[in-house]
């Protein structure tokens, strides 16, 4: 089968440039028989692809040790749902992984896009056979990036995955994080296309935003799932550390988030036009950047691959797509001029354009920070740490202010706002977010950070919460409808607009969890078989931990050493957490990593019990423990799910059809009254 896998590489390398190679230089517009051999290209490059992961899939669940992959990232004693995840745990898997899917989308691009927009979809294939033409390179050409590469020996046993990765986490985090990734090469592709093919009215737009949204959800599942799987998994009692590979996955989230607020005024308006092209190609961009943090080796993560050559490919490939899309989109600069111009700050475009620069600032900073340890070894020869504090300082006051435009935003009018629109829209939301701090201030919370954003989520909540009101109100006067059978048409009618305002809830949410983080109760203890301590938590809880002893067993492909506590809270019996130090072994017994850690954590929605057993340093049933209360970090997995909810009514099929001829009209917010022909 690995001859089947190389032969199909091969294959799908010379489909794929031959593909590209007609898109670029056989003048398709003249011939609509070769923009047809185009689109199939497309297809061929996705079928040669798949039956190269067919092959290594066969490799992985037949044990083929013999193959340098399997061998690495498996064992025979592995159980089979981390055999899937083995696919892409490593770089060689990962790389192909990406060139699968991709060609994937590529395809379904082809299938999927509207008529209308048929005459841009040579040059979106040709840039997508491309970008998956690279990885394919990269897999054939670069040292060690093969994942069909045999070694000289066969091995009675892999070594199996590292034990951070057998966690339920390896089987959806990566994937869904690859797959915004992938699928933003699709925005960029027909952005790139309608620059090529000067076809720069909002055509490209419509055509790429179900793509853009995908991305943007994908994107934000990922992250969610890895902070998730980073609490439960590191032992470190926290959700996000500005690693630089979080930091890279964070980045075209930032910059995607933006270009879907700032695409509005370019709908409405016909304003921004170069603003967002430079977006959606600088978000790309910071895809391939993240790749190359993750591979290339040069910052010290938990998250990246070993030391490698092949993030200088990735090196390279950003250079070069940075220069030739932006001097694509230099030449095309005054076909990009703005048809309207902005009136006013306070309005809903300048709201919206406050929103980009505060994404915009926050994706510099955290760029900034995680560039300057490789900066600064290359001028200075020292690599200068940037920590949490850095990114803290900078972010904390950015993200405050995002979150207030969050609510800002759906209430102020489009072009002016009036006085009498400002009056008639804020009252509500002011009065909740003053509402929200007389409370915190009476039940005793002195945190000025805390505080402010607190309130902010007050104020958002209510402002969602009055435009959903008046969304139903106006549908039971109009159609004498009862109110959750007016809840559901007006979400129905208007996904893009209410699934908008939903994920607006989550971010809140988001928010509202990570102030909690801000106030952990942590100690360390050594406790013996029945003693027991005491950790006061931020609600004023009294926890009681006690100690109940330490067994050992062996399960599945481990040795297991598990510490258990009881639990009391303000002397009520909670249960019991067990907490595990396992060390992992091969089918024959032999070890395979150093020693792990499983922590045990009990939650609900105030506090979660966080419990991590270090070990047990005289060889005794006496336990070294790390105890943490943490405050409302159970809100991230429901802010999590109310995004996820959030995403997929903004991208699910059907509604209103957006228009790409202009016309003008006036808005004010809380009415549908659409601008430039596009319906909410």
């Amino acid at each position: 089968m690995t001859y089947l896998g190389q032969f199909a590489l091969w294959a799908a390398f010379l489909v794929g440039a031959w593909g590209a190679a007609l898109a670029f230089f056989g003048r398709w517009s003249e011939r609509p028989a070769l923009a047809t051999a185009i689109g199939r290209s497309s297809y061929a490059l996705c079928a040669a692809l798949l039956v190269a992961a067919a092959a290594l899939w066969k490799g992985i669940f037949t044990h083929d040790f013999n193959i340098e992959y399997v061998a690495a990232y498996t064992s025979r004693n592995l159980p089979d749902y981390y055999l899937i995840s083995a696919f892409w745990a490593g770089q060689k898997g990962s790389l192909l992984f990406w060139a699968v899917v991709l060609s994937i989308f590529g395809a379904l691009a082809q299938a999927l896009t509207s008529q209308r927009f048929r005459a841009m979809l040579p040059y979106v294939a040709g840039i997508a056979n491309v970008v998956t033409i690279f990885f394919v390179a990269v897999m054939l050409f670069a040292d060690t990036a093969n994942p069909f590469e045999r070694l000289p020996f066969t091995p009675d046993d892999g070594r199996g995955l590292n034990p951070q990765l057998q966690n339920p986490g390896m089987i959806i985090h990566p994937p869904m994080l690859y797959l915004g990734y992938i699928s933003l090469t699709i925005p960029f592709a027909f952005a790139m296309a309608a620059l090529l093919a000067k076809q720069l009215d909002a055509g490209w737009i419509v055509a790429m935003r179900k793509w853009a949204l995908t991305s943007w959800l994908f994107l934000s599942i990922g992250i969610t799932i890895g902070m998730w799987w980073a609490y439960v998994e590191l032992g470190w009692g926290g959700v996000w550390a500005w690693d630089p590979v979080e930091n890279a996955s964070l980045l075209p989230w930032l910059t995607l988030t933006a270009f879907l607020h700032s695409v509005m005024i370019q709908e409405k308006r016909g304003m921004l036009k170069r603003w967002n092209m430079g977006l959606i190609v600088g978000t790309f961009l910071l895809t391939i950047f993240g790749t190359f943090i993750t591979r290339s080796g040069v910052i010290a993560s938990v998250h990246s691959f070993t030391q490698s050559a092949v993030g200088y490919f990735f090196l390279a490939f950003l250079l070069v797509a940075g220069i030739l899309s932006f001097t694509l989109l230099y030449t095309r600069w005054p076909l990009l001029e703005p048809e309207a111009q902005l009136e006013s700050m306070v309005s809903r475009e300048g709201a919206f354009l406050y929103n980009n620069l505060a994404l915009l600032g926050i994706a510099f900073s955290v760029l900034w920070g995680t560039l300057f340890p490789i900066l600064s070894e290359a001028v200075r020869g020292t690599k200068i740490t940037v920590g949490p504090p850095f990114f803290n300082r900078v972010n904390i006051p950015l993200g405050l202010f995002l979150l207030f435009l969050t609510g800002v935003g759906p209430l102020i009018a489009w072009r002016k706002a009036s006085i009498a629109n400002l009056q008639r829209q804020f009252i509500a939301p002011l009065l909740g977010g003053v509402t929200a701090l007389t409370a915190l201030l009476v039940g005793g919370l002195r945190n000025p950070w805390a505080l402010v954003s607190l309130s902010l989520a007050g104020f958002v909540l209510v402002t969602v919460i009055q435009e959903f009101g008046r969304g139903v109100r106006a549908r039971m006067t109009m159609h004498n409808e009862g109110v959750p059978i007016a809840l559901a048409r007006l979400v129905a009618r208007n996904r893009r607009r209410y699934g908008g305002y939903i994920v607006h809830v989550a971010m809140l949410i988001y928010f509202v969890a990570f102030t909690g983080l801000a106030f952990p109760a942590k100690t360390t203890v050594d406790l013996q078989p029945g003693q027991q301590t005491t950790l006061k938590s931020p609600f004023g809880h009294t926890w009681t931990f006690t100690h109940l002893g330490v067994s050992q067993y062996s399960a599945l492909n481990r040795r297991v050493s598990a510490a258990t506590v009881e639990l009391l809270r303000d002397g009520k019996r909670m249960g019991t957490i067990k907490s595990e130090k396992r060390q992992h072994v091969d089918s024959f017994g032999r070890k395979t990593f150093e020693a792990s850690t499983e922590v045990g954590i009990r939650s609900d929605l105030l506090e979660d019990v966080y419990v991590v057993y270090a070990g047990s340093p005289d060889g005794t049933e006496r336990a070294s423990y790390s105890l943490l209360i943490n405050p409302l970090v159970g809100w991230f997995w429901i802010g999590g799910a109310i995004l996820t909810l959030g995403g997929l009514l903004t991208m699910w099929p059907g509604g209103p059809q957006v228009k790409v001829a202009r016309r003008r009209a006036s808005i004010q917010a809380g009415y549908t009254v659409p601008l430039a022909g596009v319906a909410e």
